[in-house]
């Protein structure tokens, strides 16, 4: 699944957020901590992980491809 993002990054609770996945950044800690989430196939260190245009992030078995917002 592709992701548009604005900007040069986004936090990985931010990313989250936008995925309607946690609604709070707590919520984010929390859910890095029981789920199995990759940046370029690195393990995510925390919530404040930066994802960049062109990174592919493994949220469990989901795959989302980061791509910037078309204007």
């Amino acid at each position: 699944m592709k992701v548009e993002i604005t900007g040069e990054y986004i936090i990985l609770s931010q990313f989250l957020k936008k995925l309607e996945l946690c609604q709070t950044g707590g919520m984010a800690k929390f859910f890095v901590k029981i789920h199995n989430i990759r940046i370029n196939d690195r393990i995510a260190e925390g919530r404040n992980a930066k994802i960049r245009v062109g990174d592919t992030v493994w949220i469990d078995d989901n795959i989302y491809i980061i791509v910037a917002k078309k204007q």
